[in-house]
């Protein structure tokens, strides 16, 4: 896949994990910047009931977000010098939710210990929704909850270090103060230093000729063609969700814009816009 992940990829991984042998176990070539926090807890689940954690992530550049909670639910990681993992802090828009409950904190100290700041701190807190600070903690909570379980049910599971290794993970990719930016890419040298289980695909070199040529391969065909999502299996079954076009009509004599064209001069063409998930 390449867009977000959302609930429409149970369908593709359905379609594409019908027929095989699910006793071989999974490799899983992921390639996403991040997405739905439900829509992943229900991949992860699905892909647990069919293969039980006998999964390996490849991560031929990089999976973001709620990607790195993908590849954490997996048995191991391979990923390559150019390879990246990122925060899994929940965003609500582009706004972080560590972020939000800092600033709330940040404004209660500052208005407990001189009250004259109560007016500046009233107009940055008025910005926020009723019971959006609370739905901040639980979005927190939630991920961290969701992280902290298929680590340790699955890649760390026979660690003597298990406790120690997913405090660490967590600290350093669900904690906004830590990562200081959702968008910020962590190496395999990175991941490895704060405990993942990481592979290097460099150290097989048929196996990253393969991974990186699939890699190419679709991101030539994502670029080139108006498919913007694919997941499909090692049999040529494939799930692909394209770009659909939005034809707008002209009145007669007039451009799309309202304008009254130049004789000989057309019209501008139709726009092209992503079907909603």
């Amino acid at each position: 896949m390449a867009a977000a992940v959302n609930d429409t990829d149970k369908n593709g991984l359905m379609t594409t994990i019908n027929g095989l042998d699910v006793s071989k176990g999974l490799d899983l070539v992921l390639h996403t910047p991040g997405g739905d926090t439900a829509a992943t807890e229900s991949i992860v689940d699905y892909l647990w009931s069919k293969f039980e954690g006998n999964i390996r992530c490849f991560v031929p550049q990089m999976a973001m977000s709620a990607g790195t909670m993908i590849a954490c639910a997996c048995r191991e990681i391979w990923m390559g010098k150019h390879s990246s993992l990122g925060p899994i802090d929940p965003q609500f828009g582009s706004i972080p939710a560590h972020g939000v409950l800092e600033e709330f904190e940040r404004a209660y100290k500052e208005i407990v210990n001189d009250p004259r700041t109560v007016p500046i701190w009233q107009a940055v807190i008025a910005k926020y929704p009723p019971a959006f600070i609370g739905e901040c903690k639980k979005a927190i909570d939630w991920s961290n909850s969701l992280a902290e379980s298929w680590l340790r049910r699955n890649m760390l599971a026979s660690s003597d270090r298990r406790d120690e290794l997913v405090a660490s993970i967590l600290r350093e990719l669900s904690d906004h103060s830590v990562s200081l930016a959702h968008n910020r890419h962590l190496s395999a040298a990175k991941c490895k230093e704060i405990g993942l289980r990481i592979l290097d695909i460099e150290s097989d070199q048929k196996l990253q000729e393969k991974v990186l040529s699939v890699h190419h391969i679709y991101f030539q065909t994502l670029s080139s063609t108006p498919a913007f999502k694919i997941i499909e299996n090692q049999k040529g079954t494939a799930f692909i969700m394209q770009a659909q076009q939005v034809m707008v009509a002209a009145q007669p004599g007039r451009s799309q814009f309202g304008s009254v064209p130049p004789p000989d001069q057309p019209t501008a063409p139709p726009s092209t816009v992503p079907d909603k998930a």
